[in-house]
């Protein structure tokens, strides 16, 4: 399946290409993004990233090298620096579009949700075996959902009589835990639950502060990030950890003198996120695209 990338003239205006360089595509899914970039290549080449077996390039390109792992390891895979590391944060397309994987609430599925199908922890054990106050803040943390209180509430009680095996079966039980007006509202009312559990299983947040701090640390002078995200919780955390690394001295401003030593890493390129208003590509509405470099 062909992969319809998110943002790719804006990525590819971002990260600024040069012909001879080296780029990372921290999340390859079906490698539009990577096609977009060795568009621009000439005797540069692109290492990338899944932790998806399903994940593809497309491509025998020689200048592409794809590498089995978490993007929250890839310092442990690189020998050289990077001119510029792309993410592409959230589930892709395809990964919904196959019901077996466990992701959808629109097909039906034993609960799965792992983006490495190797892990042993799967959304089936998060949901039948968690505590009611850890599913409960799982899915107002993670889901920020409101009636967060209620669903983990009957996800217990249901599970106390049968396990929840399926997809189908967790969407029908979060809807019947919500208030008339919730249903009413133009969203799925599952979709922030399991959100919050797809989250949880692939632990999406700490891997994504892992793999932005390696990929700093790995970029050469100059040399460009991108990130795009699809839910607040991403976005925020990307734009904290760009302010962070942006800031100067951390000593509160009442030391005459700093003694933290921190010195600013990147330099901020986009001051807002750059969205997607009329792409075709429906995934690409909600979605939020932030770049800085390298100092």
């Amino acid at each position: 399946m062909r992969h319809i990338p998110v943002l790719p003239d804006e990525c590819i205006e971002l990260l600024n290409i040069k012909p001879g360089g080296v780029y990372i595509d921290a999340t390859l899914g079906r490698g539009g993004h990577t096609r977009a970039i060795l568009a621009k290549l000439t005797t540069g080449r692109v290492i990338c990233f899944d932790r998806d077996p399903m994940a593809s390039a497309g491509t025998d390109d020689p200048r592409v090298s794809v590498i089995r792992s978490d993007f929250r390891h890839m310092s442990d895979y690189l020998d050289s620096g990077a001119d510029g590391i792309l993410f592409d944060l959230g589930v892709s397309s395809p990964q919904l579009d196959d019901a077996e994987r466990g992701f959808s609430y629109h097909q039906d599925a034993r609960l799965d949700m792992r983006m490495d199908t190797s892990q042993r922890l799967d959304a089936h054990i998060v949901v039948n075996a968690y505590p009611r106050e850890q599913l409960e803040r799982i899915i107002r943390d993670w889901g920020e959902e409101r009636y967060a209180e209620r669903i983990a509430y009957k996800i217990v009680k249901s599970r106390e009589k049968n396990p929840i095996d399926t997809t189908l079966q967790l969407a029908e039980i979060i809807k019947s835990a919500l208030p008339a007006k919730a249903l009413r509202e133009p969203r799925h009312p599952a979709m922030r639950a399991f959100q919050a559990i797809r989250i949880a299983v692939n632990d999406e947040l700490g891997a994504l502060q892992e793999g932005l701090d390696a990929a700093i640390a790995a970029l050469n002078p100059n040399g460009r990030i991108a990130v795009i995200s699809f839910h607040s919780l991403e976005d925020r955390l990307v734009k904290e950890t760009f302010r962070r690394y942006s800031s100067g001295c951390t000593c509160p401003p009442d030391f005459p003198a700093c003694v933290c030593g921190f010195k600013p890493a990147l330099e901020i390129i986009t001051r807002r996120p750059v969205t997607a208003k009329d792409d075709p590509n429906r995934r690409a509405r909600g979605a939020k695209l932030r770049a800085a470099m390298k100092i």
